[in-house]
């Protein structure tokens, strides 16, 4: 069988597989399970593989690429397009298989087993961090319920939890004080879940030569670093640093026809998490650039100063990704 190219289908157990030769006829269409997946793929001669970019992804991307097989990872939205018909396995890994073998199509580059493990780190930190903002927004309201109404920031709440449970003048209900202790020491372990996490992340940087190198970026810390790290790689995949600033959805939307150019907000493509920590990490930055005189800094000053901050932190965390 001269299979050329392969379009495969994901799914947790079972899995579409769409192979033509090299006159671009079909010649391979076939459901596989988990184990029939392994044999078949080892035993066909080396071809081009194309998958959708989803989950387990990344993992199949590695088993077949030891197996000396060519493996590209495509967006999703990049394979609707070739979509004929109804949305079933087959038209799914017929598109696949299609979208694969054009030549301008771009792809999603391979996480090793490490990218994975940090992204991992950082995706659970991010959950917690979540729901700690939820856990003290929800014991603040309670408290408004009985009229203290705490000053903004998290720091203040834990500052105020043991004066509120300890204070009679309050007049706090007793069974409301047990939930109130109750809920502190809930937001106590989820703060030292959290530090758990950026220890080790920390931890990870100091080895990593990557991240000590962007590090000297500033408004890249160690939360920043080790995600783009994790989330990039090596950055080959992109051939300048704008491409990677376009990748972040950190540059403006465009709406151009007829030689007319229309430029909107910024995108917000990609990496939410990543784009979120970059603008952070400029604001951080900008609010610290008073006072100092080198070009980088002047720049974000300007900027603030003739637009408003919120376009001078977006154009700062842009330039931050193009540098990195």
């Amino acid at each position: 069988m001269n299979i050329k190219r392969i379009g495969v289908d994901l799914a947790k157990q079972v899995f579409q597989v769409h192979g033509v030769d090299s006159h671009e006829q079909v010649v391979a269409r076939k459901r596989l399970s988990r184990e029939q997946m392994h044999r078949y793929f080892k035993e066909l001669p080396p071809c081009l593989i194309g998958m959708e970019a989803c989950g387990t992804s990344h993992y199949w991307a590695r088993v077949l690429t030891g197996y000396g097989h060519t493996v590209k990872l495509i967006a999703c939205q990049f394979v609707k397009p070739y979509v004929k018909g109804g949305k079933n396995d087959a038209n799914d890994a017929e598109a696949i298989c299609e979208a694969v073998g054009r030549p301008g199509m771009r792809f999603v580059a391979i996480k090793t087993e490490e990218q994975q493990a940090a992204q991992a780190d950082h995706r659970i930190r991010s959950r917690l961090v979540q729901v700690r903002t939820a856990l003290s927004n929800e014991m603040r309201g309670l408290l408004a319920e009985f009229g203290i109404v705490l000053p903004a920031g998290t720091a203040q709440l834990r500052k105020a939890l043991p004066i509120l449970l300890e204070d009679e003048e309050q007049k706090l209900p007793a069974s409301f004080k047990v939930l109130l202790t109750e809920l502190a020491e809930e937001l106590r372990h989820t703060d030292e879940r959290v530090g758990l996490h950026d220890q080790r992340i920390q931890a990870a940087a100091k080895s990593d030569e990557r991240i000590q190198r962007l590090l000297a970026i500033e408004g890249i810390g160690p939360i920043t670093a080790s995600a783009l790290v994790a989330a990039v790689g090596d950055a080959t995949q992109f051939a300048s640093g704008r491409n990677m600033a376009a990748w972040l959805g950190l540059v403006p939307s465009q709406h151009s026809s007829g030689g007319k150019e229309r430029l909107g907000h910024i995108s917000k493509r990609g990496d939410t998490y990543l784009r979120t920590l970059l603008i952070h990490g400029a604001r951080a930055a900008l609010n610290g650039a008073a006072g100092k005189e080198d070009r980088r800094n002047r720049w974000a000053q300007a900027l603030a100063s003739r637009r408003n901050r919120n376009i001078a932190t977006v154009a700062l965390a842009n330039k931050n990704a193009r540098i990195a």
